[in-house]
């Protein structure tokens, strides 16, 4: 049974809306916002609202609700800032930073330097960039939820 009141977990505290997050989706279940070290701007966390370590402890009533919400996120992400490609990862306990399931939605472009897993993190010029970015993967959200 999952912790819900893990209050060490910062990722429970921003599904609970106790921490800040640039959230570019959610619903009943999932939360997703951008990474704070991103890979590249755009670098999307999809976490569910519910403490689960990892992906084998999610339950299986939602893993399609998960994928599914992976699926658009990788659709939104791509158009939102004109990537050719999207990585989509996920960590159980190794280079997992914060023990509380979470996919990575990565946009990618030939020749961006992503090699492996080495993972150079880029930051965002400043905050406005960093709003832009946002906004656009939650414009994307939207759209692609109403198509």
């Amino acid at each position: 049974m999952p912790d819900s009141t893990d209050q060490l977990c910062t990722f429970c505290k921003i599904a609970a809306s106790q921490l800040t997050a640039d959230v570019v989706y959610e619903d009943r279940d999932f939360i997703a916002f951008l990474d704070s070290r991103p890979l590249f701007p755009g670098h999307v966390l999809l976490c569910p609202r519910e403490h689960y370590g990892t992906l084998l402890e999610l339950p299986l009533q939602l893993t399609g609700p998960a994928m599914l919400a992976t699926q658009l996120l990788a659709k939104a992400v791509e158009a939102a800032v004109q990537a050719e490609g999207t990585f989509i990862a996920i960590n159980n306990r190794i280079s997992q930073a914060i023990p509380h399931l979470h996919i990575h939605v990565v946009p990618r472009r030939k020749g961006d330097g992503l090699k492996g897993f080495f993972w150079p993190r880029q930051n965002y010029r400043d905050a406005t960039a960093r709003e832009e970015v946002r906004g656009a993967i939650e414009r994307e959200v939207q759209r692609l939820r109403a198509a």
